[in-house]
């Protein structure tokens, strides 16, 4: 359970983010709500492809399996960090008022990490439903947090928290690694 909840912190650290940008622009409450339920959508279904087939390799892979699945959070873990050191190139706050298709790219590139999650989680033993809900609901919740802090706070957080995301992958990733999940 510790995993999972580390884990849907993590990388709804990234909608966070996200979120930040865009609440910087302004936005209303319906659209708030939009993009919180677009953002959680793809951060929670995303793992479930990445769940089912981490679950289907994780028998053939046997005991060798935490160590392929914790690699591989570790690494999503590092390109995160990698992303959010980078946050320069490109303004999400862009999409604010745009429409829904470039508002479903935008949360399809900030969750395509997570079918690298979802197969580490997948091989991690971890139970599908349970890290869906909390994978969606942390996700939801996170985007509208930043929606509000964006306007509020501006910029300054958006890399902190983008950063902090990738360090809790990583060291996830090395417990599982190291058994200690």
């Amino acid at each position: 359970m510790l995993t999972l909840l580390l884990v849907a912190g993590s990388v709804g650290l990234d909608n966070f983010a996200a979120s930040i940008a865009i609440g910087l622009a302004g936005v209303d409450r319906r659209v708030r709500l939009r993009i919180a339920v677009v953002f959680g959508a793809f951060e929670a279904g995303m793992p479930v492809i990445g769940l089912l087939i981490g679950r289907g390799l994780s028998g053939s892979l046997g005991h060798q399996a935490h160590i392929v699945g914790g690699g591989l959070l570790m690494a999503a873990g590092a390109q995160m960090g990698v992303y959010a050191l980078r946050s320069g190139a490109g303004d999400p706050s862009a999409l604010a008022g745009a429409p829904l298709g470039r508002l479903i790219l935008l949360a399809a590139g900030l969750s395509i990490d997570n079918l690298i999650i979802g197969f580490a989680l997948g091989a991690h033993r971890s139970p599908l439903v349970l890290a869906v809900v909390l994978i969606g609901v942390i996700s939801v919740s996170l985007s509208l947090l930043g929606l509000e802090l964006g306007q509020r706070v501006g910029r300054s957080m958006e890399q902190g928290s983008g950063l902090l995301g990738a360090a809790v992958l990583v060291a996830v990733g090395a417990a599982i690694l190291l058994n200690l999940f």
